[in-house]
């Protein structure tokens, strides 16, 4: 095992403070990818053109729902970290369950908390809310690029010990160097699903429903199983049956069935008409 690693970046997870208070990069994160979420979700919903006709979700939708899905990611995400990462611990310490600001973020359950909250955002407005959903999955993983950046500016969430040239040194990872998992999947999560994403969406993926979505989960499954293999599991849970598994791939795998489900849906059905509705 080679001594040499690159030098981890100095830099102060916390951006502002100001007494008390203080503002995080892990927090700016969060809120810029809802803020750039939703000003790109009301353009795609402007354009005709994307949509095969009328756009089947009013941009202004937005402007509520936003608010919305960012209760629906926080409340599910520390839910699902508490139940799938260390329930035995908050089950002793249920206060501890309220400390949000320690840390701990599941996105699964930041992910079903979304579904859920644009569930019940859609059926109280009356829209669809496949529509509802490939529009947000077009545009999640900007959330995803920007929070697994503030994932490494935490020294958190690193990777597995490696010799690769590209390794660091962690500063509460140990002395040895290891894989930046967070980049890795800041590229695959963030920029690859997006860009392949867009490409969807540019050759009429929203004109039927279910696909941007489908597109998104399986893609984000087979994301995240990918960089598991070189992830270093949660300390209180390490390796799942057999040594090999990590609860990431478990939560990931049903992803694969539900993405491809939607796909394969959203194919049986017509293409709409590409001329613009008078």
């Amino acid at each position: 095992m080679p001594l040499l690693a690159l030098p981890f970046p100095n830099i102060d997870p916390v951006l502002i403070e100001l007494g008390p208070f203080a503002i995080r990069w892990y927090a700016l994160a969060y809120v810029a990818g809802l803020m750039l979420g939703w000003w790109l979700a009301k353009r795609l919903c402007e354009r005709e053109a994307l949509w095969g006709g009328r756009p089947a979700i009013p941009p202004e939708a937005f402007d509520d729902a936003v608010v919305w899905v960012a209760f629906g990611v926080i409340l599910g995400g520390r839910i699902g970290y508490v139940l799938f990462y260390n329930f035995s611990y908050y089950a002793a310490h249920p206060l501890d369950a309220l400390t949000v600001w320690h840390g701990g973020m599941s996105f699964h359950g930041g992910f079903l908390g979304s579904i859920l909250a644009m569930a019940l955002f859609c059926r109280r407005r009356g829209l669809p809310l496949l529509s509802m959903l490939d529009i947000a999955a077009a545009v999640v993983p900007i959330g995803l690029f920007l929070g697994r950046l503030a994932n490494f500016i935490n020294g958190e969430l690193w990777g597995r010990i490696t010799d690769v040239p590209w390794a660091f040194v962690f500063p509460h990872g140990g002395p040895f160097p290891r894989h930046p998992s967070q980049l890795y999947e800041a590229g695959l999560e963030g920029l690859l699903i997006f860009t392949m994403l867009m490409l969807a969406v540019r050759r009429g993926a929203l004109g039927r429903p279910g696909t941007v979505a489908g597109l998104f989960v399986f893609l984000y499954g087979c994301a995240r199983i990918t960089v598991e293999f070189v992830r270093e599991p949660d300390p209180q849970l390490g390796y799942l049956y057999g040594g090999w598994l990590t609860m990431g791939m478990l939560l990931s795998l049903p992803m694969l069935a539900v993405g491809a489900t939607l796909i394969l849906r959203a194919r049986r059905r017509p293409v709409p008409d590409a001329r613009p509705t008078p």
